[in-house]
């Protein structure tokens, strides 16, 4: 790996935040231009390249901004920042690890991957609940806790002490990140929620067995030796029952200074005193009263607008949510610690294919990839490019003349990529030797459960425009997609209504319709960014031998790994947890019958005795057609790296260094790859070869490079200056 030193660049065309820099920008016009210069590489790199999902989150902040129509009483949500909306009137929600709905889809992944159970017997309602306020108040509690024994510390120390001003930087960063919750209305609305329920049933209300209202009181034994329950005293005193008086009234002054400080003249008393209560919650036995129909009345109109805002915030923000899993997903497929060498890096164009292939900008993706693949420099050579949300263009559905029961609305996607935006882009792709893994829009239409029953036979008719292309080699369609929540498994049951019995009770109430539920519709993962993500890890050493453990040359990359080959796909394959119990024998005939596609399945495996739970590779292809089977991925790679190693070593193809490179001779570089060919990432395997002939009256040098018997041809025109002619 001494002349390339990365086989994993990967380009993504895809819309993470608009109002972030593109690449369309920063290539800017190239007009007489053939190449960009190092410094325009150089600031695209720092603002588009990421080499991991914690950098991508830093670099591209994935934002929904939301404000508030005082007309009609609600929230409104949008991805584009609206620009006739005065910036005091807008709220920025970040979609980071610190989201709860990001966070929710996350740990519903990696608790799968854990469990390693299909999706029919996974409890996703176990998960999906952590956006209800509940769960929302949990996280509160374990920030809380942690405020408070920082802030003890805190107090503690003598003023002056070094220590104190460390603790203090400490503080400062927790208080930031409680204020992001009570600076904001919609933040706060889960926290008044629970705070509610906590003061009107001590609880969830779940546990009251009767209506008897509520006195606190004492045990005690009687005259006679009867246990009895007093009614404790109430004291009116404003003095606090805690041990540390003064480091919670400290706490409590702070917080509520704070939230005054960030709020102003719009600082509200009400959501103060919920401030306190919920980051400096303390027992008092000072007796307060509460205007409980007021609070009952709050309680449920609280619900129905978390309720309402949230369905809205879902139905906006999935679309974003879905890529940014997928740069999450890419990423995932490579070992954190385990591997050093070429980690995956992914450059991000931040705009769509529709916009990227068209004729003005087009040129400017040339232009960049001329200027990084057109050189002998391959530090920022791209070898792979992910294209997710490729519209399948289904048919319509049979007209009705009327709607007896109430069906699917029809919510036309916007963000789609169509088949002639593709084509363009592949044409491109093609001049450079870039791969291209694309999918389908996600849905409920491209599953594993949809093509387990239906087959690939859609897939691939809608890859007939793509197929017997000078490009098709280049073009991956990718199947199915993955599933994080299913359809039909995605309500989320946020709470129930309250209500006020004839006893003046407080209590949840039974009825069904007051159960406040929303539908998040289903999750998904492209799997272009799985497969890429793959591909990309298995290009690294260090990841093949923590697979397996011997026969890997530390010095090659994994450009000619064929993951179809012996047991490799059930040593490497994905990290996402089987979805299905696998497909039936004639749907898997299908897909054998012609190869179509880079295929992943969910079938039942056994490695050395135990079970692979994961989803593998079961086919890795391209749109290549050799006779009526498509080719392997890795054919490509080998033919691209083979042309560039050789570029690179010659001289840009100087006719004498040619024949030194393919000599007999042990150093050249032919007789260094036959020598390494038992290795698991030979460049040359058993049964592969690669020969030349000169064409020395046209200037073409051809060569055959053979895998396993099949012959690919590849010419390159001979750089006519000798080492001769130059002395």
């Amino acid at each position: 790996m001494a002349i390339i030193n990365q086989t994993n660049r990967t380009l993504l065309i895809e819309e993470i935040n608009p109002e972030k820099l593109d690449l369309i920008t920063l290539v800017g016009d190239v007009k007489g231009l053939d190449s960009l210069s190092d410094e325009v590489i150089k600031e695209i790199n720092e603002h588009l390249l990421v080499h991991s999902f914690d950098e991508f989150l830093e670099k591209f902040d994935p934002v929904v901004y939301n404000f508030f129509n005082a007309n009609n009483q609600k929230v409104m949500y949008t991805l584009k920042k609206p620009e006739t909306i005065p910036a005091e009137m807008l709220t920025e929600i970040h979609l980071n690890q610190q989201n709860d709905f990001l966070k929710m889809l996350m740990t519903l992944i990696e608790t799968k991957r854990a469990q390693g159970i299909i999706n029919v017997d996974f409890k996703f309602e176990n998960l999906t609940d952590l956006i209800s306020p509940k769960k929302v108040m949990d996280d509160i509690r374990q920030e809380r806790k942690e405020l408070r024994h920082v802030y003890k510390q805190y107090a503690q120390l003598e003023d002056g002490d070094p220590h104190k001003l460390d603790i203090a930087d400490k503080l400062n960063v927790m208080f930031e990140e409680a204020s992001v919750n009570y600076n904001n209305v919609m933040a706060m609305l889960p926290l008044a929620i629970e705070d509610i329920k906590t003061r009107l049933l001590l609880g969830d209300g779940s546990q009251q067995q009767d209506n008897t209202p509520l006195a606190l009181g004492v045990l005690s034994m009687g005259e006679n030796g009867e246990l009895k329950v007093l009614e404790a005293p109430k004291a009116e005193t404003t003095a606090l029952a805690t041990l540390d008086d003064n480091i919670n009234t400290g706490l409590i002054a702070a917080v509520e200074e704070d939230y005054e400080a960030l709020n102003g003249d719009s600082s509200s008393t009400y959501v103060k005193a919920l401030v306190s209560r919920t980051f400096c919650p303390l027992p008092s036995t000072m007796v307060s009263t509460i205007d409980v129909a007021q609070e009952v009345a709050n309680y449920n109109s609280y619900l129905e607008f978390y309720k309402a805002a949230k369905d809205d915030f879902i139905k906006t923000v999935k679309p974003l949510i879905e890529k940014i899993l997928g740069v999450w997903a890419f990423f995932e497929q490579t070992p954190r610690k385990k591997v050093k060498d070429m980690r995956p890096s992914m450059l991000i164009a931040n705009t769509n294919n529709e916009m990227l292939a068209k004729t003005t900008n087009i040129v400017r993706l040339q232009t960049y990839l001329n200027s990084t693949n057109a050189k002998n420099d391959f530090h920022n050579t791209v070898w792979y490019c992910i294209i997710p949300s490729v519209s399948l263009n289904q048919n319509s559905k049979m007209k009705l003349t009327r709607e007896r029961f109430k069906g699917n609305k029809e919510v036309e996607k916007t963000g789609l990529v169509s088949m002639e935006s593709l084509s363009r882009t592949l044409q491109v792709l093609n001049d450079y030797k870039v791969q291209c893994f694309f999918c389908y829009e996600t849905g409920d239409k491209t599953t594993f459960n949809y093509m387990a029953t239906e087959g690939i036979e859609k897939f691939e008719e809608r890859c007939a425009p793509l197929i017997g292309k000078p490009y098709s080699e280049m073009a991956i369609p990718c199947i199915p997609n993955f599933t994080i929540i299913p359809k039909d498994k995605s309500g989320v049951i946020l709470d129930k209504k309250m209500l006020v019995t004839e006893d003046n009770v407080v209590e949840l109430s039974k009825e069904k319709e007051d159960i406040m539920k929303l539908w998040i519709d289903g999750v998904y993962i492209g799997a272009a960014f799985i497969a890429a993500g793959l591909v990309s890890a298995y290009q690294s050493a260090d990841y093949l031998k923590e697979k397996f453990r011997r026969n890997v040359n530390m010095e090659l990359p994994g450009v000619r790994f064929d993951i179809e080959a012996e047991d490799h796909a059930l040593r490497v394959h994905t990290t996402m947890a089987k979805e299905i119990t696998g497909f039936t024998n004639s749907i898997k005939a299908d897909i054998n019958r012609k190869s179509f596609g880079f295929v992943f399945s969910s079938e039942n495996a056994l490695l050395d005795g135990i079970e692979v739970t994961n989803i593998m590779v079961y086919k890795a292809r391209s749109l290549l057609l050799d006779g009526s089977v498509y080719e392997p991925i890795y054919k490509t790679q080998v033919t691209t790296y083979i042309e560039r190693v050789l570029r690179h070593a010659t001289g840009d193809f100087k006719q004498d260094n040619i024949i030194s490179f393919f000599s007999n001779n042990p150093a050249s570089q032919k007789s260094q790859w036959v020598k390494n060919k038992e290795y698991i990432n030979a460049i040359l395997g058993p049964g592969d070869d690669v020969t030349f002939s000169i064409d020395e009256a046209n200037g073409i040098c051809t060569l055959d490079i053979t895998f396993n018997g099949n012959v690919r041809n590849l010419d390159v025109e001979i750089n006519r200056s000798t080492a001769s002619e130059r002395a």
